[in-house]
C-alpha cells in the first residue's frame, strides 16, 4: 500500500544589516556583490540563502536555521551559506521529502539584483537541488530598508513525499 500523497509549504524570512566592513564581501544568493557594504551576521550574512533555508525547514517540519546552526557556535562564524542551504536540503531529502521549488523576493534599494539574478537561482537551485527563483522588490525609499540600512528576503517553498493518486 502506497503512502498517502502530501504537499506541505513553508516560509522563510531573513534580514540583515548592511555595514561598512572591507573585509566582509556582500554575498546574496551565494554571489559576490561589489562595493562597500556587506551584510552583518554569524555565518557570510547571505539573507537569501537563508531564507530559502528557512522556508525548506518549515516546509518538512524540521524547525529553524537557528536551532540548526546557531549563531552563538564559534564554529560557524564565517560560514557559506549555501554549505548551509545545501545541509538543510540534505535533511530535507532525509526526512522523505522532495523539494518541489523555492520562490524568493529580495527587497532592498541596493545592489540592483537583475544583472546577477541568473547566476543568484542557479546557485541557489544547485544548493537546495530544486528550482529557485529569485525576485527583487525596491522599498520605494520607505523605512529602514528603503534608506539602504539593510537587505530582507522572503521565501515560499514546496515539498512532498508520497506518490500522487
Amino acid at each position: 500500500m502506497n503512502a498517502p500523497f502530501e504537499v506541505r509549504v513553508g516560509q522563510g524570512f531573513d534580514v540583515h544589516r548592511l555595514v561598512e566592513d572591507p573585509e566582509r564581501p556582500l554575498i546574496l544568493g551565494g554571489c559576490q556583490f561589489a562595493g562597500p557594504l556587506s551584510l552583518e551576521g554569524h555565518s557570510d550574512g547571505d539573507a537569501v540563502a537563508h531564507a530559502v533555508a528557512e522556508a525548506l525547514l518549515g516546509a518538512a517540519g524540521l524547525g529553524d536555521i537557528g536551532q540548526r546552526f546557531p549563531d552563538t557556535d564559534p564554529a560557524l562564524a564565517g560560514m557559506d551559506s549555501l554549505d548551509l542551504l545545501r545541509d538543510v536540503a540534505t535533511a530535507v531529502r532525509a526526512a522523505g521529502w522532495t523539494v518541489g521549488n523555492v520562490d524568493c523576493s529580495v527587497v532592498c534599494e541596493r545592489p540592483r539584483l537583475a544583472p546577477m539574478r541568473e547566476e543568484m537561482q542557479s546557485r541557489l537551485s544547485a544548493a537546495a537541488g530544486a528550482p529557485v527563483t529569485v525576485k527583487g522588490r525596491r522599498p520605494e525609499q520607505l523605512g529602514a530598508l528603503g534608506r539602504g540600512e539593510g537587505i530582507a528576503c522572503f521565501a515560499v517553498a514546496v515539498v512532498t513525499r508520497g506518490v500522487p493518486t
